[in-house]
């Protein structure tokens, strides 16, 4: 299984956050850094600075990648960014990997080649994240039962999310519509021709590994020195999901009407986390 502390730093990366481990409880659940990580590329694609989520206050919205050969491409329609806080000036959470991770579903995908197999969860396809090794997060019975967790048909679909998933991958509103009509979505080519405000407002993951790849967090261990790629696994469920015109973007749609506490509610009940996946850069 990664080495815990290489798991802590990844959750750093991924949150923005300094995650450090303590003997206590947890301050944030699995859960939570699925709904921070997400909401954070929420709330920069609609232009904020700063997210507020309870427990932890404000959190910054910049990013603070190093911009050279380890960092992770820029939203496609990013302009230039700015440098995040210094790690000494990031929130500080307190995690035990005791209760947080669960050694007994990790699982080492490092020299695994699927090639022509399939697999199937919730009756979707599953593209099993080959050359990953992945840390399982603790949450089994967290939920309203584990249905969502299987490989039936009424299982939820696997999901990944890269850092820098946002709307600028070229999903955009055609409508505003009302609260209830489903929305409509253009492909990327006319995107930088459209007003941000008509984007596809949500939270953004894909099915494609390979996708997620291109946008996930990198950084550089302070375990062993070397640069390694972090992914978060999840499961989507398939009611709250709104399949794009591309096949490898999925959106949790937010209405333009929700408030704060209304967002990270249906982000909560759309995406599951179940794991932490590591790659060698």
């Amino acid at each position: 299984m990664p080495d815990r502390q290489l798991c802590l730093e990844a959750l750093s990366a991924l949150s923005g956050c300094n995650v450090e481990p303590t003997a206590g409880a947890s301050q944030l659940t699995p859960q939570d850094f699925v709904n921070i990580v997400a909401l954070k590329e929420f709330y920069k694609q609609e232009g904020f600075k700063q997210l507020e989520y309870p427990s932890l206050g404000t959190l910054s919205l910049q990013d603070d990648d190093e911009k050279d050969l380890y960092s992770s491409p820029p939203c496609l329609a990013e302009g230039p960014s700015t440098a995040g806080p210094q790690p000494s000036l990031r929130t500080t959470v307190k995690i035990n990997p005791q209760d947080f991770f669960d050694p007994q579903y990790d699982y080492d995908f490092t020299n695994i080649k699927d090639g022509s197999k399939t697999f199937l969860r919730g009756n979707e396809p599953y593209i099993r994240p080959c050359g990953w090794n992945r840390a399982a997060l603790q949450v089994v019975r967290k939920y309203d039962g584990d249905t969502w967790l299987g490989t039936g048909k009424d299982a939820w679909p696997v999901s990944y999310h890269g850092h820098n998933m946002d709307g600028s991958l070229g999903i955009i509103l055609t409508h505003g519509g009302s609260p209830g009509d489903e929305p409509c979505f253009l492909d990327a080519a006319a995107a930088v021709l459209v007003n941000a405000e008509t984007r596809g407002r949500g939270a953004y993951s894909t099915p494609d590994i390979k996708l997620a790849e291109k946008y996930c967090k990198r950084f550089k261990s302070k375990v062993d020195g070397k640069t390694y790629k972090a992914v978060l696994q999840n499961r989507i469920n398939p009611s709250k999901r709104v399949k794009c015109q591309r096949e490898d973007i999925w959106l949790v749609y937010v209405p333009k009407e929700c408030n704060d506490v209304q967002a990270r509610a249906i982000v909560q009940e759309s995406i599951r986390p179940y794991g932490l996946l590591l790659q060698l850069a």
